[in-house]
């Protein structure tokens, strides 16, 4: 395991990019919060890592104390990654950085790769409350765990259960809700989102 290179800086912000600084690590990040993940479905979903900088930066990330290696009990007898309660702690800074590069967004270019589920953290700030929140996208499905404080704050895929509230949308009224240039309110009550379930949530979005 190569040694942990340093700004040797006094400052929190550089001890910070110490950990997190090298590109990947906080996209990464970004995967783990969905919880646990397989080695091969972090390297899918993280299009354009190479396999030994994705092992790499997974050893960083462990020897930091940001993530744990586990393996599966039978049948399934894999080895997954997730993060520790200190890494769970990048939330709010992934959200922070992706408040800050909406502006960078722009019209999707032709070498942009996309899965649905990335819309999953600026679209957690757009929900209040708390419960299971299911997205249905022609691109994709995700769920959003929404006012939790500890375990998965996203999942790819249907919610594991019925979901306090269903979103169906299609992926440029996601990404304006996401980006804030569109009201979640307003986007059901203008029929570009359609919601359904018996949640708190669903009936607050339907009565707004």
């Amino acid at each position: 395991m190569s040694p942990r290179r340093s700004y040797d800086q006094y400052c929190s912000a550089a001890r910070a990019l110490d950990l997190v600084g090298d590109r990947w690590t906080l996209l990464i990040v970004r995967e783990l919060l969905a919880g646990p993940r397989r080695y091969t479905d972090l390297h899918a979903d993280l299009p354009g890592v190479s396999t030994d900088v994705l092992a790499s930066r997974l050893r960083d990330m462990e020897r930091d104390g940001l993530s744990t290696r586990r393996r599966l009990p039978p049948p399934g007898a894999a080895y997954v990654y997730e993060l520790t309660p200190r890494g769970r702690e990048l939330l709010p800074v992934l959200q922070a950085l992706s408040r800050w590069g909406q502006s960078e967004l722009g019209e999707r270019r032709p070498t942009d790769a996309v899965r649905a589920h990335w819309l999953a953290l600026p679209l957690l700030r757009r929900l209040e409350g708390e419960g299971l929140v299911e997205i249905r996208l022609d691109e994709g499905v995700f769920h959003l765990h929404v006012g939790v404080e500890d375990g998965p704050v996203y999942g790819d895929g249907p919610a594991p259960g019925e979901p306090d509230a269903r979103l169906v949308m299609d992926a440029e009224t996601c990404a304006a809700v996401a980006r804030g240039e569109s009201g979640l309110t307003d986007a059901v009550r203008d029929g570009r989102v359609a919601v359904t379930g018996d949640g708190t949530l669903a009936k607050a979005l339907r009565e707004a």
